[in-house]
């Protein structure tokens, strides 16, 4: 357990790094960075942008650039074309795959969602159409879903033969519920987007041609807060939920002592009590 006594020391994630980062080169993922804001954006729409092993290596190589590089303060995920986020798995790879290989293949993909979801900054999916299989078990790592409008949701794995191996028997029953979750899972049905809002498996659904517009502006409202709060809020909401309640306050507790022994807090209560914006510094 971290102690809220200890000296604070600025993470790997927000830690400045004077190192300069070399540029990835990636043949089935687009990576850009804005200001503070890393774009991902799987890039097969001929495919609607289908998973394979080069896919899930180029996500792996872009979250894992996204965490180290103290300037990106958060990620927007999102597929390529007006048809998919990411229809699921690549069918012409997996049709292929023993049951050594397909094992090994799902703990691949669910340490990439892994790193994703416990990234440290915030990930928001802008989910711009089909997010089936791996597609929808991916837009459940992430932060926060906003999803277009004529997006559509579903684990079809069992109609291959399959159950979902990316995480989703246990990231969907954590977001809808058990029973909501076992009948997309064993149905192998899809839903759209207003059914997945309903059921809470997405935060928002917009039009097609505000998606990405909507989910900067929710990043940049996370991003004007401290982030050092943002972090150890991920990671205490995160961790917390394979803990008892009781452990979880612990934790909850311990991280509230960290933030406050940084010089963000300082800034935050003063700022408020001045009545002007802060100006926080990741410290």
């Amino acid at each position: 357990m971290v102690s809220g006594t200890a000296p604070f020391t600025p993470s790997p994630a927000t830690a400045p790094s004077s190192v300069p980062r070399a540029a990835l080169v990636l043949t089935n993922v687009l990576y850009e960075k804005k200001g503070s804001i890393a774009y991902v954006t799987i890039n097969r729409p001929k495919v609607l942008n289908a998973l394979n092993t080069p896919t899930w290596t180029d996500l792996h190589a872009a979250f894992e650039d996204a965490k180290a590089d103290a300037s990106v303060r958060g990620v927007i995920l999102t597929g390529a074309g007006e048809r998919a986020f990411i229809a699921g798995a690549d069918i012409s790879e997996l049709a292929h795959v023993d049951a050594y290989d397909a094992e090994e293949s799902s703990r691949f993909g669910q340490g990439v969602l892994d790193l994703i979801e416990n990234l440290g900054k915030p990930v928001i999916a802008a989910i711009n159409g089909f997010a089936l299989g791996g597609g929808c078990e991916t837009a459940m790592a992430c932060t926060i879903r906003i999803a277009a409008e004529h997006a559509r949701f579903g684990q079809p794995e069992v109609k291959l033969g399959l159950l979902p191996g990316g995480g989703g028997t246990q990231r969907l029953p954590r977001l809808v519920g058990k029973g909501r979750a076992l009948q997309l899972i064993l149905t192998g049905e899809t839903i759209s987007a207003h059914e997945a809002y309903r059921i809470g498996l997405v935060n928002e659904v917009v039009a097609g041609a505000g998606l990405i517009d909507r989910a900067e502006t929710i990043l940049k409202q996370i991003m004007a807060n401290a982030p050092i709060a943002v972090k150890f809020s991920l990671e205490a909401a995160n961790r917390g939920m394979e803990t008892s309640q009781s452990e979880g306050l612990v934790l909850e507790a311990s991280f509230f002592g960290i933030c406050a022994a940084t010089e963000d807090k300082k800034e935050g209560t003063a700022a408020f009590l001045e009545k002007r914006a802060p100006q926080f510094r990741g410290r």
